[in-house]
């Protein structure tokens, strides 16, 4: 039986999100309608309820939330390739076929309205049968997944990811899905680490260790322009502040490749001396797109070889999204703090 009305957070401006009632929508014929099953909190949302929404497309008095698994509950008759109950991924820029509404979606509502849906296109589906938790990560793993297959990772290849959050961690599973021999991951959260360590990652807690010689000592030595150097051949910034690229240019072998998908907020420097000789490859996170790397991403998920439920730390119920999007802003608690529903 159909509801009269939905609760759905609507986002006010900085300092306020209020959950109100919506009229539950109507269905048309090229339509579909879904219930939210788990949504996770973007960095995003959480910097939208501090620093305002707008340079991030969460606009004020609008639902908002990107990141989640929904069930359909509503198919019309013109949509085909769906069936009720298949678990999907309402495809951010293209679910309300409006790229203004990338970030206000419908994550933090309990039902989405999805006009003119195309499988493939304003949804993507998701198997059943991989743990909703899981699923519930596809939008992270989008963006850890971009920047790790860029560097064309594979057998043979080591690497290592400075930061151990969401992206990190995703970009770290990735590597060593695409057959990385070793992959290191260094932060400074023992709690993150473990959860690290859990997953069959290599760990430094470069605020304890001398990073430097764990690296070596993980990956072997070879000269450097800076003195001795890892052999690690590929390395991702999934934090973007100063400081990593200062240890990237204490530790990386003549001709390594660094990966940038951290955002930097801040004007960073490097030594173009050691870039030039070293022969570094400095790149971006990537242009792949979601739908090119959905594949693999459910491919790790389904082969249930990395528990990445793990990495939702915390869940609240809709009531309780502002608690959601504080929390989600406490990098000492919090991992993936996601809106549970089901």
């Amino acid at each position: 039986m159909k509801p009269e009305t939905y609760k759905a957070a609507i986002y006010r401006g900085i300092g306020s999100v209020e959950v109100v009632e919506l009229p539950y929508p109507e269905c048309g014929d090229d339509d579909i309608i879904v219930r939210n099953l788990e949504s996770p909190v973007c960095g995003s949302d959480a910097n939208a309820l501090v620093y305002g929404g707008d340079p991030s497309r969460i606009w004020k008095d609008h639902e908002f939330g990107h990141e989640m698994v929904s069930e359909v509950v509503e198919i019309g008759k013109n949509v085909t390739g769906l069936e009720i109950g298949d678990h999907v991924f309402p495809n951010m820029d293209k679910a309300k076929r409006d790229r203004n509404r990338v970030s206000t979606v419908g994550g933090f509502s309990e039902y989405v309205f999805i006009p003119q849906c195309e499988v493939g296109y304003s949804v993507i589906k998701i198997p059943n049968d991989i743990p909703i938790k899981a699923a519930a990560l596809l939008e992270p793993f989008v963006i850890g997944t971009r920047g790790a297959k860029h560097l064309n990772p594979g057998p043979g290849k080591t690497a290592t990811v400075f930061g151990a959050g969401a992206i990190g961690l995703s970009a770290a599973i990735m590597l060593k899905w695409y057959g990385c021999d070793q992959v290191m991951i260094v932060d400074v959260s023992e709690k993150r680490l473990q959860l690290a360590a859990d997953l069959g990652l290599i760990t430094c807690n470069s605020a304890k260790e001398d990073l430097k010689a764990k690296a070596i000592e993980t990956f072997g030595g070879t000269p450097g322009l800076a003195g001795e150097a890892s052999t690690c051949d590929l390395y991702i910034d999934a934090v973007g502040v100063q400081a990593i690229l200062d240890s990237f240019q204490q530790i990386a072998k003549p001709t390594a490749t660094l990966g940038i998908v951290g955002v930097y907020h801040e004007p960073a420097t490097l030594n173009f001396v050691l870039l030039c000789y070293s022969t570094w490859t400095i790149t971006g996170c990537g242009r792949s797109t979601l739908e090119e790397l959905v594949p693999d991403i459910l491919a790790m998920m389904q082969s249930g070889q990395y528990d990445i439920t793990t990495l939702i730390s915390h869940e609240y119920k809709i009531d309780d999204i502002v608690d959601a999007l504080t929390m989600a802003r406490n990098s000492d608690e919090a991992l993936k703090v996601a809106i549970k529903y089901v």
